[in-house]
């Protein structure tokens, strides 16, 4: 377990502590959940269907305020702030992109958010040319948002969000329909912009994008963080992930059958459980 409660505070930009929420229909979904989230993290949050995590993440950015305990936002109560507000800091990308789209065209869609907040002309406009130049939306920039495939509607509310340059970006199952290349593709810009310095939480039930994504994982379980750890570390509890729903990659799962014969339960990509059954070769 990462003693993440006892980080330097100038590193923090989320900081829950004992948050509780209840629905209306009394359903308790998060149970006391107290969680840190370091600058330029690249930070899963995983768990099966009601888990909690999908609850835990709409309390970043204000849609759900705790019923109980703290959310802070670089040190300010979010319950003390609006979601526009609290917006320029985290922003959300919905699992579902229809959600978020509204506008007649693709650059009106992700111009929308930095003009609402009262930027200037010229601001709006690097603000919107750099979002749409990320996710490679130029060619489509006049076309109806709702007129385009999932992987470019998906984009789109992607660059709406990465237009307000919030420092932490919440992406909730961003993968979900999307086909084998489209995900890469996407996969490869929140990497790009993790490196750039963004923060970057996952919210996922895909095991094999945390295994080669994420640097840190927090496993939800019945509205309770059941495990923080460094990815490797969560990797090795083959049993914890199955006991929360969770279905790790086929080559973590054939890693910890070899374990018997010495090979490393914490494997995460085939790459690497190559190189563990060879590296005898070279010697």
């Amino acid at each position: 377990m990462i003693p993440r409660p006892d980080a330097d505070s100038e590193d923090r930009v989320i900081f829950l502590r004992d948050a509780k929420f209840t629905y209306e229909s009394g359903v308790e979904a998060l149970k006391g959940v107290t969680l840190v989230i370091d600058k330029g993290e690249y930070l899963a949050v995983v768990g099966g269907n009601g888990s909690g995590k999908t609850t835990l993440a709409k309390h970043l950015n204000g849609l759900l305020r705790p019923t109980g305990g703290q959310v802070l936002v670089m040190g300010v109560q979010a319950s003390t702030r609006t979601v526009a507000e609290l917006a320029r800091v985290v922003g959300y990308a919905f699992q579902n992109p229809d959600h978020q789209l509204f506008c007649r065209t693709v650059h009106d869609e992700v111009s929308f958010g930095p003009a609402n907040i009262g930027l200037d002309g010229p601001e709006v406009k690097r603000r919107t040319d750099r979002a749409i130049a990320i996710m490679s939306l130029s060619d489509i920039r006049d076309r109806p948002p709702l007129s385009l495939t999932l992987g470019l509607r998906r984009r789109v509310s992607i660059a709406s969000v990465i237009a307000m340059e919030p420092q932490v970006l919440v992406l909730d199952e961003p993968t979900t329909g999307l086909d084998a290349r489209e995900a890469d593709e996407l996969m490869s810009i929140i990497r790009m912009l993790n490196d750039e310095g963004t923060t970057i939480v996952l919210i996922t039930h895909e095991m094999k994008l945390v295994a080669e994504h994420a640097n840190r994982v927090v496993v939800m379980m019945d509205g309770k963080v059941v495990l923080d750890s460094d990815t490797r570390g969560a990797f090795s509890d083959l049993g914890l992930l199955r006991r929360s729903k969770l279905l790790p990659p086929p080559v973590t799962q054939l890693a910890h059958r070899l374990s018997q014969i010495g090979v490393s339960k914490d494997i995460l990509t085939p790459q690497e459980l190559v190189f563990e059954l060879t590296r005898g070769d070279d010697q």
